[in-house]
């Protein structure tokens, strides 16, 4: 039989001093504050008394570090699926916030002609297509047991709209996908639901200062 569950893991806070938007940079690995949250989403696991079968994780440095204390704690090794990585964005190096912010700068406007797609990076239905396709052969690569799979906010949040029948297009800032949350999904007949969402960093999430792009 395939997995049981499917458990999407957004990485812990990255070491991001310059407050950029790194999107799929190289560089940006986790903070010290970082590799714990990673600890307490694979603590978060564990509790469960569930088996996990399968670790995947986005190509990133970041997510590649976030499942480490996940492949510790159950003997796995993670692959790496490229479906899970971070979505293409356009202001990727550049501050979006502060007097020198990307958005105030005319030359910049051009991409920001339809959020509702959007016009700054990957179109919000490639990303939730790849992520649930994804997801389908994450969760009949298996035997049994569960799988986990360690992605981004945006990537796990456009799973969550989909599976909920909402319109992909929505407000960043209301994004319910904390730094080391865990998104549960189960198959019910031909599709997947959303059964469950936890937030074992949470205790560490206010110390955090970057909290991903908004």
């Amino acid at each position: 039989m395939p997995a049981d569950q499917i458990h999407l893991v957004r990485h812990g806070e990255v070491f991001n001093p310059q407050g950029v938007l790194y999107g799929r940079l190289e560089g940006y690995g986790l903070s010290e504050l970082g590799h714990r949250m990673a600890q307490s989403a694979a603590d978060d696991l564990v509790a469960r008394s569930r088996t996990v079968a399968a670790l995947v994780s986005s190509p990133l440095q970041r997510t590649r570090q976030s499942a480490e204390p996940i492949a510790a704690a159950f003997g796995l090794e993670a692959s790496i699926d490229e479906r899970l990585i971070e979505p293409e964005n356009r202001f990727e190096g550049k501050r979006m916030t502060g007097r020198d912010s990307a958005l105030r700068d005319v030359r910049n406007w051009a991409y920001l002609v339809n959020p509702w797609e959007p016009s700054w990076g990957e179109p919000f239905r490639s990303i939730a297509t790849r992520m649930l396709h994804a997801v389908e052969d994450a969760w009949s690569s298996v035997d049994g047991g569960d799988a986990v799979l360690v992605s981004h906010q945006l990537p796990i949040w456009m799973v969550h709209r989909r599976l909920a029948g909402k319109g992909l297009p929505h407000d960043p800032r209301r994004r319910r996908c904390a730094l080391s949350s865990i998104t549960t999904l189960e198959r019910r007949g031909d599709r997947f639901v959303e059964v469950g969402y936890t937030d074992p960093a949470a205790g560490l999430g206010a110390q955090a200062t970057d909290v991903g792009a908004v």
